[in-house]
């Protein structure tokens, strides 16, 4: 709440530069009962002040539950196809809306457009095919081990959903929990990424405008007071949360004293093998793509790079001559590679981080690890793209989640154990493996250990058709995207039908054959 109070004392600046205000969505736009307000500042400028935001307290949370909870019974109601069929709507109007909402991400976010584009262009895809589930939310019939007798199940709905997402992906990856949310008749309380609400609001205005009734979506922009009270809020059914392991513990442990569902999606460590065989330009660029892409900003960042002893100092050079040539900036400028890192406290994490490799760990520092702070950098979080190389597994650098424009590079000299380095980490969300060779493709893709695996790519590039999620550290066994998603979103229930007009008693009664 400091920021929060730091920011209403602000109010008379604000009001002067006529910088726009922003509310919660609960039925209905309306100021927080906390009546403070925080600012979304720009991390590529710090002198540009995006929009107030309410900063939200229990009060508020209780509201919009309410809300959702009032809405609940009529939106279950709704025939999933009809519900789908809004949905097909949101997905219009975002496209629609695509230019303008890349804009505005990058703006609050950082990233460079043709990510946020990206972004954007995800929540797209995932509204279309979601809605497409609205005709196929499946159960299934069975015989029934008694005679006359009828036996099926179907997906139910599981009630209020508190949804909790991050700053990095600020529209994909509320879409990802909110479209089939809805889609399944559940009614839904988000609580923004307190460094990018706007794109959450944007979002919601969208969802509002394609007919999504009152109280059906509800959003709450804050902090954590916000985000604790929807976690406890006893009317809420289940949470999901995409953020830190840490963070993700402590809402595990909450949501398990008062048995709520909980779907965590937290940290990566995630790892790239190059193989000797390896087209060695392209793992280069994909190495580069994965580890600086959103400025290493992804639970699915290549962090580390597991290369053969036969290339290692080959491959080292080339990476290194490519990440010198990144164009680090603004994300709105068309030349910008890396744009910044989104705040300070995470650039101070990532500097550490980069001391402790210089210092504790001891690996080499090829290039990068500075902040830039000269001319326009002085306005911005900007760290330059940095690599280690001569990192040994077990080092801070190699096992610990930096979530920044840093990656290490630890050589190996077979595939097996190349496989154990990438498996010797807390998390397991993502891996890859380039290679020209179909056998040892298929035995890494056997014996990685991660939710998700690549061959000749990054560890970045989900699609929105598979499911999503990790191992481990990484979540607690549910997967986002896909049909499997729905799993999270819905409860089974088995129906039985007698027919035969008199007492069956399963497993008791013989059957006469």
């Amino acid at each position: 709440m400091a920021k929060a109070k730091e920011a209403k004392k602000s109010d008379k600046k604000s009001t002067k530069t006529k910088t726009a205000t922003y509310h919660n969505y609960i039925g209905e736009w309306v100021k927080s009962a906390s009546g403070e307000w925080f600012e979304n500042i720009n991390p590529a400028d710090t002198n540009d002040i995006i929009g107030r935001f309410p900063a939200s307290n229990a009060e508020d949370v209780q509201k919009a539950v309410e809300a959702a909870k009032n809405a609940a019974a009529k939106w279950r109601r709704t025939p999933a196809p009809k519900r789908a069929e809004i949905l097909f709507r949101l997905g219009e109007i975002l496209r629609a809306g695509k230019e303008q909402y890349t804009r505005e991400m990058t703006r609050e976010m950082g990233k460079v457009l043709k990510e946020a584009g990206g972004d954007v262009q995800e929540a797209i895809d995932c509204t279309y095919y979601t809605a497409g589930e609205g005709r196929r939310l499946h159960g299934f019939t069975t015989k029934a081990e008694m005679p006359n007798k009828y036996a099926m199940c179907e997906r139910q709905p599981v009630g209020i959903c508190g949804l909790i997402t991050p700053f990095n992906f600020p529209m994909a990856i509320p879409s990802w929990k909110l479209i089939p949310a809805l889609v399944c008749g559940n009614t839904v309380v988000i609580k923004s990424g307190e460094d990018v609400p706007l794109s959450t609001i944007n979002l919601v205005k969208a969802c509002e405008k394609a007919g999504i009734p009152k109280g059906v979506v509800n959003v709450v922009n804050g902090f954590g007071e916000a985000g604790a009270a929807l976690v406890n809020h006893a009317d809420v059914r289940l949470i999901s949360f995409t953020g830190s392991t840490d963070t993700g513990r402590i809402i595990a442990e909450a949501c398990a004293r008062n048995n709520k569902i909980v779907s965590l999606e937290m940290g990566g460590k995630n790892a790239i093998i190059v193989m000797d065989d390896a087209d060695i330009d392209n793992a280069v660029e994909g190495s580069l793509w994965g580890a600086f892409g959103t400025s290493g900003q992804r639970c699915t960042a290549s962090s580390r790079l597991v290369v053969h002893k036969k290339v290692y100092k080959k491959f080292c050079e080339k990476l290194v001559e490519k990440v010198k040539k990144l164009k680090v900036g603004n994300g709105l400028e068309a030349k910008t590679d890396v744009g910044p890192v989104i705040n300070a406290q995470a650039m101070d994490k990532i500097l550490n981080y980069i001391e402790i490799g210089k210092n504790e760990d001891k690996a080499t520092l090829a290039c990068g690890g500075n902040r830039l702070t000269k001319g326009d950098y002085k306005k911005g979080f900007f760290i330059e793209p940095t690599v280690f190389t001569d990192v040994k597994p077990g080092m801070r650098i190699e096992q610990e989640e930096i979530f920044g424009p840093v990656t290490a590079i630890i050589p190996f000299g077979t595939l097996d154990e190349a496989i154990t380095i990438v498996n010797g980490v807390k998390y397991g969300l993502s891996s890859a493996i380039y290679t020209q060779d179909v056998n040892q493709a298929f035995y890494a893709t056997q014996e990685l250990y991660t939710g998700i695996c690549y061959v000749n790519s990054a560890t970045i590039g989900a699609e929105v058709h598979l499911p999503f999620g990790g191992t481990k550290g990484t979540g607690n066994g549910h997967r986002e995207a896909g049909t499997q998603v729905l799993d999270i979103f819905t409860e089974w229930k088995s129906i039985y039908v007698d027919y035969s007009g008199k007492l069956q008693k399963a497993q008791i009664d013989e059957i006469e054959i």
